[in-house]
């Protein structure tokens, strides 16, 4: 089982030397990848509900605003050479395409080929209005915007022709490194967001989910995925405990090819710490 990082990357704390601590000391320590999490705005106020937390509220006020995740990215690829990087998550929907697709070609080159796309459609309606961006049918924007960038990554000349978008014929490159794209895994726990696994994704990015809730995802999942004449082993689980009481070691042994475990520090000094711990009890206890 891979273990990997999740990082939230903030206002004030993440700072050019955080971001080079946390790239190397990450790789250092064998760590086999790091994901950074999206959020173009947040508010002191909002009606959506967060749901990873029991008073639905993310752990984060207004003025925390995360780093633009793609830029992070390349941030920190620079500074390293054989960690992965992703998307944890990507918020497809409330995104320009062409501009994602851009992005995401542009972090897999510059990474040759280290990169993960993490895909969501978001919770926070606030977020999509401050956007002018429909909150409602966010799934299907996700779906055809995805195919939007299938075209913008693999065809010579690119088109589409959709509900949500239409694109006249042109070029985009340069294209990924990994092909025929870098792998799409979606985030969620719902049955709609398994079914967008099964039905085009390369991995589950599951989030906040428990060792005893994994069962049964896996057997709605393995359900989905049969439908369409696939198998679980033709996907990536990934699998952050978030902020969990639960000990990542309870993880082993559940099916899952990842744990991506949640790297927080106030300093670049404390965050070393807090990756020396998390190295010892859990690359030892994954890999052994």
């Amino acid at each position: 089982m891979k273990v990997g990082l999740f990082a939230p990357l903030g206002n004030p704390w993440a700072t050019p030397e955080y971001l080079t601590t946390l790239a190397e000391g990450a790789e250092e320590r064998g760590f086999d990848s790091i994901w950074v999490a999206e959020h173009v705005v947040l508010f002191d106020e909002y009606a959506s509900r967060y749901p990873y937390a029991a008073n639905g509220k993310i752990p984060a006020g207004g003025e925390s605003g995360m780093f633009e995740p793609f830029t992070s990215i390349a941030y920190m690829a620079a500074r390293s050479s054989t960690i992965r990087f992703g998307t944890g998550i990507c918020l497809v929907p409330q995104r320009n395409p062409v501009y994602t697709a851009k992005d995401v070609a542009a972090v897999d080159w510059l990474t040759d080929g280290r990169f993960d796309f993490g895909v969501g459609v978001g919770w926070l309606k606030e977020e999509f209005d401050a956007l002018d961006v429909d909150f409602a049918k966010r799934g299907e924007r996700c779906r055809e915007y995805l195919d939007v960038m299938k075209s913008l990554w693999c065809d010579p000349v690119s088109s589409y022709h959709g509900e949500f978008y239409d694109l006249q014929p042109c070029r985009q490159y340069p294209k990924p490194v990994q092909q025929p794209h870098p792998p799409i895994h979606f985030g969620g726990e719902s049955d709609a967001a398994l079914r967008r696994v099964a039905d085009i994704g390369q991995g589950w990015y599951g989030f906040n989910v428990t060792p005893s809730d994994l069962a049964a995802h896996f057997a709605t999942l393995d359900g989905l995925l049969d439908a369409n004449g696939r198998s679980r082993s033709e996907i990536e689980v990934s699998i952050c405990p978030y902020l969990l009481d639960t000990d990542p070691l309870a993880y082993l042994d559940t099916g899952i090819d990842r744990l991506i475990l949640l790297a927080f520090a106030g300093t670049p000094s404390d965050l070393l710490k807090t990756m020396d711990e998390m190295a010892e009890r859990y690359l030892s206890g994954a890999n052994g």
